[in-house]
């Protein structure tokens, strides 16, 4: 039997060691869409040693178009407040790049803040941003698996913020779970078919795609950066949380900013 209460008294309650646990360069929290299936892991995948990814999700129906994703607005900051209760997150991001243009930053921020006052707010769409001037980027195609009204909004959206959108096409798929069965390398001919030779940037909008997957090898191809949507939440994540690591393997943003 082991006498725990001996123990404790031999080592004595002030001897007890501490360090910064597993996650001792930053805590980030994302609020994802109820029928996520993407972003968790490619979270883990991109996150560097010292991060931890923590998760919460909002609920919405499983069809993405405009009003799903106006409509879920409310529960965003629900969803924040449930993230390691009552332990500070050094960001705090809302996982969705068309829910992100469709309600816009500043309602997005709002919520996170009141769910997670202690964290700074971020956005998908908002890391996609920094990216794409990270890496001098003005004028972008964008390969997307939306329906045109989504599109529509995002064009505008980011044509607002100063970018020149080339060129935008989606596959108009409206379900979350076909989203998340487009494969890599249907994705990589999707996104090489939509860009245009004067871009400087190809961005592939959506978490739910595996898009980052195919960031190595669609740069190789075209030699222009590719921006994909979790992997530019990471690196916004990271840099917003005082992280600089680098990583060789998802592109130019990870690689070099």
């Amino acid at each position: 039997m082991i006498q725990t209460g001996r123990i404790e008294d031999s080592l004595g309650r002030g001897g007890i060691r501490f360090d910064g646990g597993r996650h001792y360069k930053a805590k980030i929290g994302f609020v994802l869409l109820a029928m996520e299936q993407t972003i968790e892991e490619d979270m883990f995948k991109l996150a560097p040693e010292g991060v931890g990814v923590h998760f919460q999700r909002a609920p919405m129906a499983n069809r993405v178009d405009v009003d799903t994703l106006s409509a879920m607005a409310s529960g965003i900051g629900d969803a924040a407040a449930l993230i390691v209760p009552e332990v500070e997150l050094d960001v705090i991001c809302y996982a969705c790049t068309s829910g992100s243009v469709v309600i816009g930053e500043d309602k997005v921020f709002a919520e996170l803040n009141r769910g997670a006052p202690a964290a700074k707010p971020t956005s998908i769409i908002s890391g996609v941003m920094r990216a794409l001037e990270a890496v001098n980027a003005k004028k972008i195609t964008v390969a997307t698996p939306y329906v045109d009204p989504v599109n529509e909004i995002e064009k505008v959206y980011m044509a607002e913020r100063g970018f020149e959108i080339l060129n935008i096409q989606g596959l108009n798929i409206e379900n979350d779970e076909d989203m998340v069965r487009v494969t890599p390398d249907y994705i990589f001919e999707f996104a090489k078919q939509v860009d245009r030779p004067d871009s400087d940037a190809i961005f592939i909008s959506c978490g739910a795609l595996r898009s980052v997957d195919i960031i190595h090898a669609l740069e190789a191809e075209t030699g222009k950066p590719v921006i994909t949507s979790n992997q530019a939440m990471m690196w916004d994540c990271l840099r917003l949380a005082g992280v600089i690591d680098r990583s060789d393997k998802y592109g130019r943003l990870l690689r070099e900013r």
